[in-house]
């Protein structure tokens, strides 16, 4: 049976939101010649904001739960999900703001891959491995 890295997910959509910021830029003129509006559509951002806090919630929980029981993957996470909505309320602002939300997201999953592979069946008396998650 083939599992599924959730980490993995979560820093790929990460990086694939940090490809979008920095491409999209050079995309601005050609984008509406081919009638797409992704350019400052808050839906689509709100969206790829949940995706990501979505993907990296079910991934951090699953570390947390099942391996390693450490708070930091879930602090960096917070730090970064609450940067990228301050990014969309302080726009003028979001060349500032980005790059540290992206930082401390791929950050968290590091951290709890890293965590979780350190304390792989190593845990208290407390983990429950018969109930799936």
């Amino acid at each position: 049976m083939n599992r599924i890295n959730w980490d993995a997910w979560g820093v790929a959509t990460s990086l694939a939101c940090a490809i979008h910021c920095a491409i999209l830029p050079l995309l601005l003129s050609s984008l509406p010649v081919f009638g797409i509006n992704i350019i400052e559509n808050e839906p689509f951002e709100y969206f790829m904001i949940f995706l990501a806090f979505a993907i990296g919630s079910y991934s951090l929980w699953h570390g947390y739960r099942k391996h390693h029981h450490s708070m930091l993957p879930w602090a960096l996470f917070a730090a970064g999900i609450i940067l990228l909505i301050a990014k969309q309320v302080w726009h003028h602002h979001q060349f500032w703001i980005l790059p540290f939300a992206v930082i401390f997201i791929i950050a968290a999953h590091l951290l709890n891959y890293r965590f979780c592979r350190v304390h792989n069946h190593a845990h208290a008396d407390d983990c429950d491995h018969s109930t799936p998650v």
